[in-house]
């Protein structure tokens, strides 16, 4: 078996580098599945062999390496599972979440809360290998780093993009020089193993601006103009007599009062796609008004999911307390916003046009804020109501 049957050659390119030339800090960064993690996943074994040559050469009896993930879960799910499945590794805890391979105690953390510090702070490793970094919070980051103090010691870092004003790509992707710190990018067609019809259909169904420029293309770019793009009047608008049969219903609500507060009435389709079917949207509205519409709701298509916006733990208990099932809606934005998209991309989510004034108005101008992953806070109800219901649904619904 050569070496094309088992690394594409993008991966041999970093292996190259890898096994030829010393550095500090190697990161790999770019679009998901492109092929990052499997050749770091190598290197980690690689780097072990050398911090155990290295110890031996200095009579160090167990040198320690750091292996770190968003948490340990993703340490678990991202590098060892998958090298157990490879080459048969298995590997034993010991009650601090450490195991040994190869000679070298491998000390297991994860990196994205600052309560992580701690666990880090005082121990001297011969590396490092951290997952996923662009979630690491980053002084636990810096302090992995600082740790890696031994003789020779060196970080493997991956991670998929983010904003171009990340700390990761500011203060260490940037400041790349090709010997201190190696960066490669990596884009989904970089994974050769990848057959034709799958980069097809992941690239058929991203969303189309910054979603695609980071997952396809492996690019740090910032979320800019209108967030959903690939919205189009003459496919997603449909009447209401095209609907086919819907199967259940469910509601996405923002509360409001000088700004307006929103049901939103979405139903699922028999064919698997979504539909929004009404919208109500009134500013001045009180909690028994929303309350009376929703038991209206109930009572038609009986015991119904109200995805609410959780800044208002007061206003789901009213609606609780009257019967209705209220709960809080999940509101990661980025997320939620790529959920919705992919429905537009897909041409997975229709909405009944005379039935949403608002959402007519508001789809337009909703609009990413410049330089951050939000949108602008300006005639949002509906969107915001929108994306609390089909992505809660999705992550906690019946779908």
């Amino acid at each position: 078996m050569g070496l094309d049957d088992l690394y594409s050659p993008k991966q041999q390119e970093v292996l190259r580098f890898a096994m030829n030339h010393d550095y500090f800090m190697l990161i790999n960064h770019g679009a998901k599945r492109s092929g990052k993690t499997v050749i770091d996943n190598d290197l980690f074994l690689h780097e072990l062999r050398r911090v155990r040559q290295i110890a031996d050469h200095n009579g160090i009896v167990l040198p320690q390496y750091i292996l770190a993930g968003s948490d340990l879960g993703a340490v678990q799910r991202n590098i060892l599972n998958e090298l157990t499945n490879k080459y048969g590794l298995e590997f034993q805890f010991d009650r601090i979440n450490r195991f040994k391979l190869f000679g070298v105690q491998v000390c297991c953390f994860g990196h994205s809360k600052i309560n992580d510090l701690g666990r880090i702070r005082g121990m001297t490793a011969y590396g490092a290998y951290i997952n996923e970094a662009t979630v690491a919070n980053p002084e636990v980051f810096n302090e992995i780093k600082s740790r890696c103090s031994g003789d020779g010691a060196r970080l493997l870092v991956d991670t998929n993009p983010d904003s171009p004003s990340h700390w990761l790509k500011r203060d260490y992707i940037d400041k790349a020089d090709g010997k201190t710190i190696v960066d490669f990018r990596w884009k989904l067609r970089d994974n050769t193993f990848l057959s034709k019809r799958y980069i097809q259909n992941i690239i058929d169904t991203t969303p189309s601006g910054m979603y695609t420029d980071r997952d396809i293309n492996g690019g740090w770019v910032a979320a800019a103009g209108i967030v959903y793009p690939d919205f189009d009047r003459k496919v997603h608008y449909i009447r209401k007599d095209k609907i086919p049969e819907i199967v259940r219903h469910f509601v996405g609500v923002d509360f409001g009062w000088e700004h307006p507060g929103v049901f939103l009435l979405i139903g699922e389709g028999i064919d698997g796609n979504l539909y929004i079917l009404k919208e109500w949207c009134k500013k001045h509205c009180s909690i028994d008004d929303w309350i009376k519409i929703g038991l209206e709701l109930e009572e038609k298509y009986g015991y119904i999911n109200f995805y609410c916006d959780s800044a208002r733990p007061d206003l789901i208990f009213e609606m609780q307390r009257a019967g209705l099932r209220a709960i809080k809606a999940m509101k990661d934005v980025t997320a939620g916003i790529a959920e919705v998209a992919t429905l537009f991309k897909t041409r997975r989510l229709f909405v009944v046009r005379d039935q949403a004034e608002e959402f007519d108005k508001e789809i337009d101008t909703y609009a990413w804020k410049e330089g951050a992953e939000e949108p602008v806070k300006v005639e949002d109800d509906v969107m915001d109501a929108m994306r609390y219901g089909i992505y809660s649904d999705k992550k906690y619904g019946e779908r």
